[in-house]
């Protein structure tokens, strides 16, 4: 078997899109203190919002927005239940996604008379990676996350919140006010990834986030809680998923080939998440 190169590195590109948006986005939740296990759900709320947005208008641009809105949704609640209510941050993810889970299910359904998919979608009719926007606007992600993150006052405190809290509060930054804004732009950037699952799909099927945020969360946690960090190692597991695709010729059994992504996972995170050290209040809530 031949990998031809380009068509290889593109097939990389297109499956980093979805990992490289949550990866980058869960470094915002986390070293604001928050942890964000609702990945899953952020994904799979923005592609069901985004496959009923374009369903409904016929419009590309409309099914982002209203894609992203579903999002916002997902984490203002995860956002209220963490930073406001100050439950256990991980039980909250965990819920949110079993909730979006069952919601996108009643939510086909009721609109499309199937519990397994929609109907069919255009998406934003770019079929070369390179050129798809969804794709632009992660690569900008990466640029401009760590950019702010790391070069303006607000990625100050937002670090900082997840460091020292009372240190934040101390200098008369809101804490809670910080974390919100964290979790908000994380469910913005994995809302987009779920609207490149859909649009790429031309449909949104059950459950179609298939583990993708967990993924992203280990890639966040592999890049040491850096935007560049998880984007890179975002597209060292897109690379193990499109070297699976290509490895399924029948000479091995397809199962061990499928299990390929999650076994690079779990090596590497066993290998990195000794040495790298997670925001110290981060899963803490704030109390004053």
């Amino acid at each position: 078997m031949t990998i031809e190169p380009v068509v290889f590195l593109l097939q990389v590109l297109r499956i980093w899109v979805p990992y490289g948006l949550t990866s980058v986005g869960a470094t915002f939740s986390e070293r604001g203190g928050v942890i964000n296990l609702a990945l899953e759900g952020l994904i799979l709320a923005g592609a069901f919002g985004a496959a009923v947005g374009q369903h409904l208008t016929g419009s590309a641009a409309l099914g982002i927005v209203a894609g992203i809105l579903c999002g916002l949704c997902v984490a203002l609640l995860h956002s209220f239940i963490t930073i406001t209510l100050k439950a256990d941050q991980i039980v909250s993810g965990i819920a949110l996604n079993i909730l979006v889970m069952g919601a996108t299910r009643f939510g086909l359904k009721m609109l499309f008379g199937s519990s397994m998919n929609s109907d069919r979608i255009d998406g934003t009719g770019i079929s070369l990676v390179l050129f798809d926007p969804l794709f632009l606007i992660a690569l900008a992600s990466v640029i401009i996350g760590q950019f702010v993150m790391f070069r303006t006052p607000f990625g100050l405190r937002l670090r900082s919140a997840g460091e020292s809290a009372e240190t934040v509060a101390a200098a008369g930054v809101s804490v809670p006010g910080i974390r919100y804004a964290g979790v908000l732009i994380s469910g913005v950037l994995a809302s987009l990834a779920g609207v490149f699952l859909a649009y790429q799909q031309h449909s949104f099927t059950d459950n179609m986030s298939a583990g993708r945020g967990y993924i992203a969360l280990a890639a966040m946690i592999i890049g040491k809680w850096n935007p560049v960090g998880a984007a890179l190692a975002s597209l060292m597991f897109a690379a193990a998923e499109a070297l699976e695709m290509w490895l399924q010729t029948g000479f091995i059994p397809s199962q061990l080939i499928q299990a390929l992504p999650y076994v690079v996972t779990l090596l590497v995170l066993a290998g990195f998440v000794g040495k790298a050290r997670a925001p110290k209040e981060v899963g803490v809530p704030y109390e004053k």
